[in-house]
């Protein structure tokens, strides 16, 4: 009974939109590269460098711009580097992704341990945060306002650019070429598009999406970088991308889902339960999500052929 009431308390709620709020950005910036036709590995190790950046930027320029240009500023080079690799010199897109994961968790700490002589963190360094918004009007309704207003400006971003992906996807002409190019490369490029360079701005997208999740963990959702401090969340996005089928609203419904479990997490660590069980369950989450999503993916697959 005290877990219900848990889950059924405004704070339970207020942290599950809290949670959901990386996880969201990094599946968005998914959902453009897999509409054009790129699976891009990497969030994991775009959202460690841009969180890490992100508040290195500040401490060193003195303000919140510095800080998140500096953060949208890495997470734009490691995702030219990653397009540079796979659509120039034709590198394999997992290769490629799971060479930035490696590489950022040993980049971030070496270069933390420069900026601050620490390996661990960087409480060290005066850190700029986004600021919590308070929404007029609905702030002052009981309840509803506890959950929706006071939440981190980069958790309001979220919301808008489920819209925003929507319209570029769906509603303009770019985006019309990214889901041609992903659909059918060879049909988009015997009508005139040049299919690298389509590819090139998707994954542009997709990683200032990411870097936005990035440094949403180490400016908002706490005011310093942390060591590994992503934690699998660049993963479970990509899961969310999967399940929601590459579309804003699943990713949406998709992240919803995974942050749950990750904050039902937190609350188990009250309750004094173990906590290795704790740990995995955004984990077994994400695994359960995507065995669900094949073996639906397969039951329409089977439906289509037996229409033929």
């Amino acid at each position: 009974m005290n877990l219900i009431q848990y889950i059924c308390s405004t704070e339970f709620l207020y942290m599950w939109i809290r949670v959901a709020t990386p996880i969201l950005l990094a599946a968005l910036g998914a959902a453009v590269c897999n509409k054009a036709g790129v699976v891009n590995l990497g969030l994991e190790g775009i959202m460690l460098i841009s969180a890490l950046f992100g508040v290195l930027g500040g401490a060193m320029g003195g303000n919140l711009f510095w800080g998140f240009l500096t953060g949208v500023g890495s997470a734009l080079v490691v995702s030219a580097i990653f397009a540079y690799f796979h659509l120039i010199l034709k590198a394999n897109a997992t290769l490629c992704g799971t060479a930035i994961n490696t590489a950022a968790t040993g980049l971030t700490v070496f270069v933390l341990q420069l900026a601050t002589g620490e390996k661990g963190n960087s409480s060290s360094l005066r850190s700029f945060s986004f600021p919590e918004v308070e929404i007029p009007l609905i702030k002052d309704i009981p309840v509803v306002g506890d959950i929706l207003s006071g939440h981190n400006a980069l958790t309001y971003t979220a919301i808008l650019m489920v819209v925003l992906v929507y319209i570029l996807l769906y509603k303009t002409p770019l985006g019309l070429r990214m889901r041609a190019v992903g659909e059918n490369p060879n049909a988009a490029s015997s009508v005139g598009q040049d299919v690298v360079k389509i590819r090139f701005i998707a994954i542009i997208i997709c990683g200032v999406l990411t870097g936005l999740g990035g440094m949403y963990l180490s400016m908002g959702y706490l005011d310093m970088f942390v060591r590994d401090m992503v934690a699998g969340r660049g993963f479970i996005a990509l899961a969310a991308c999967s399940m929601g089928q590459s579309t804003p609203v699943g990713a949406l419904i998709s992240s919803l889902v995974f942050a749950f479990f990750d904050g039902l997490s937190n609350i188990l660590q009250v309750l004094q339960i173990p906590s290795q069980f704790v740990q995995m369950l955004p984990y077994l989450a994400t695994i359960a999500g995507l065995t669900v999503f094949s073996i639906q993916q397969s039951m329409r697959a089977k439906r289509k052929m037996n229409r033929l």
